[in-house]
């Protein structure tokens, strides 16, 4: 079995030199299914608190960053799963920022990473504090997304897609926006 670190840039590499950026968000059930079969166990266990030694170093926070937060989105997409990392992932990002981890990273993907629990939280205030962090760290793209959750979360004071999966009933208003293009991220 491979150590904490291979394990760590096994993920790392598997996002940022296997993957495609169209892959990181488009819904594919294929990626998805690849995701399931390699990272599967490794996810679980992040979950599980298994791995929170990897959240003592860059290298290993951000690839425990994706374990938390991106990959159960994909392994579960649409159940209450694909968001039982958040929390974890979250606190992992608050501390990159506060540590410097995320400004002392050269590539703007990884910082977006590091980055998107802030967007993923259903907290305003996270979302408030996340947004110069997106502008200053990321792609005018991203930061327009960054935008755009917040301006959700202002709204509705959570994410309307997440309803159903995580069995809460969806207002007339929430059932209105999520018919409007664009509402799904």
């Amino acid at each position: 079995m491979p150590g904490q670190g291979e394990q760590a840039s096994e993920v790392l590499d598997f996002w940022f030199v296997q993957s495609r950026p169209r892959q990181w968000f488009a819904k594919d059930p294929a990626f998805d299914a690849l995701l399931r079969q390699r990272f599967l166990g490794l996810t679980r266990r992040a979950i599980a608190g298994e791995l929170s030694a990897w959240g003592m170093e860059p290298t290993g926070a951000l690839a425990l960053v994706l374990l938390l937060d991106q990959f159960p989105r994909q392994i579960w997409r649409d159940t209450a799963l694909a968001f039982s990392g958040d929390p974890q992932a979250l606190a992992l990002s608050l501390r990159a920022v506060e540590l410097g981890w995320l400004e002392a990273e050269a590539e703007q993907a990884r910082r977006q990473f590091w980055l998107m629990p802030l967007m993923h939280s259903e907290d305003l205030a996270v979302q408030e504090a996340a947004l110069p962090l997106f502008e200053r760290f990321s792609d005018p793209r991203t930061a327009d997304f960054g935008r755009r959750h917040r301006d959700v979360i202002a709204r509705f004071g959570r994410f309307p897609h997440r309803n159903a999966a995580l069995g809460r009933v969806s207002s007339a208003e929430e059932l209105a926006f999520l018919q409007t293009p664009g509402s799904r991220f």
